[in-house]
């Protein structure tokens, strides 16, 4: 495995790569979903989203599987007024191509929806990303343990996955394929992920390396205060 990275250590990436060089947050987020969806080859296509970047992924996901012709169907995990930033300019944006959505918060909501799910060509897990911790709670955990059998591909990395530990927070999505991003979390190296992951693939969505790489990156700092 390439190199990994903690939680903390790719939100730094991400953080010098947005804030440091200016590489905006939705670029990165359209590369992400853009790289998921090069996986997806036919519908129908289900997308469970919650209401942070994950999920932003996800609406970037189910535009392209819109546009290219696809039966798609986006479940949210919260109210459409929570989303906000860049998931809310692609929320937005497959709502004005005419993208359905299905609002679900209650456990009975979301085990119906889940179960109306089951008869999709592909699954995408876009509820949760890297800073889980703990113990999964509502909604989420009636999405996970309600979660169908149908080919399944995680955004990132399974929800309910410990990205630095590889442990499961008590229940969490067996994916048939990861499609993470950039760099493979700290927490794969555990075999006790595998059962999780499924098929691993790190995707390039436009992080430089030096982003991640302390050393590079204090040295590349200094070249630019000399600069100025």
């Amino acid at each position: 495995m390439k190199k990994t990275l903690t939680a903390a250590q790719m939100r730094e990436a991400d953080r010098r790569c947005i804030e440091d060089l200016g590489i905006p947050g939705a670029v990165l987020m359209n590369n992400a979903g853009s790289a998921v969806f090069r996986e997806i080859d036919h519908g129908p296509v289900g997308v469970v989203c919650g209401k942070g970047n994950n999920g932003g992924d996800g609406y970037v996901i189910a535009r392209l599987a819109l546009l290219a012709d696809m039966d798609t169907r986006v479940l949210l995990l919260a109210e459409p007024s929570e989303i906000t930033g860049d998931a809310k300019t692609f929320l937005d944006a497959y709502l004005k191509l005419g993208g359905p959505l299905r609002v679900a918060s209650s456990p009975e909501d979301i085990t119906k929806v889940m179960s109306e799910l089951s008869d999709c060509a592909v699954l995408v897990d876009a509820m949760l990303g890297t800073g889980v911790k703990g113990e999964i709670r509502e909604p989420f955990r009636t999405a996970i343990t309600a979660w169908p059998q149908v080919h399944t591909i995680a955004v990132d990395l399974p929800s309910g996955l410990n990205a630095d530990t590889g442990e499961p927070c008590g229940c969490c999505i067996r994916a048939d394929m990861t499609v993470t991003f950039q760099f493979a979390k700290a927490g794969f190296e555990n075999p006790a992920a595998a059962p999780y992951l499924g098929r691993l693939i790190v995707a390039d969505i436009g992080i430089p390396e030096v982003c991640a790489d302390d050393v590079a990156w204090a040295r590349l700092r200094e070249q630019q205060m000399q600069l100025q």
